[in-house]
């Protein structure tokens, strides 16, 4: 390794520890909001009944159906 030789340190990631050394709060509250959305419990009854409600598609939408 040269005497000289520096580590690379890219533009983005430079950009991301100034951003979080001036925000320390940032992940938190990117925490919080993905909480708001995503974060949440899924109803295993209610996925059921979707399913058993899913009509099968024919498989050209606009043929009319000749008896």
């Amino acid at each position: 390794m040269p005497l000289f030789w520096k580590p690379y340190k890219s533009d983005v990631t430079a950009f991301i520890e100034e951003l979080r050394a001036k925000k320390p709060t940032l992940e938190a509250e990117q925490r919080a909001g993905r909480a708001l959305l995503w974060d949440k419990r899924i109803d295993l009854q209610a996925e059921a009944e979707y399913d058993e409600a899913n009509v099968p598609q024919q498989p050209y939408v606009y043929q009319t159906k000749t008896p």
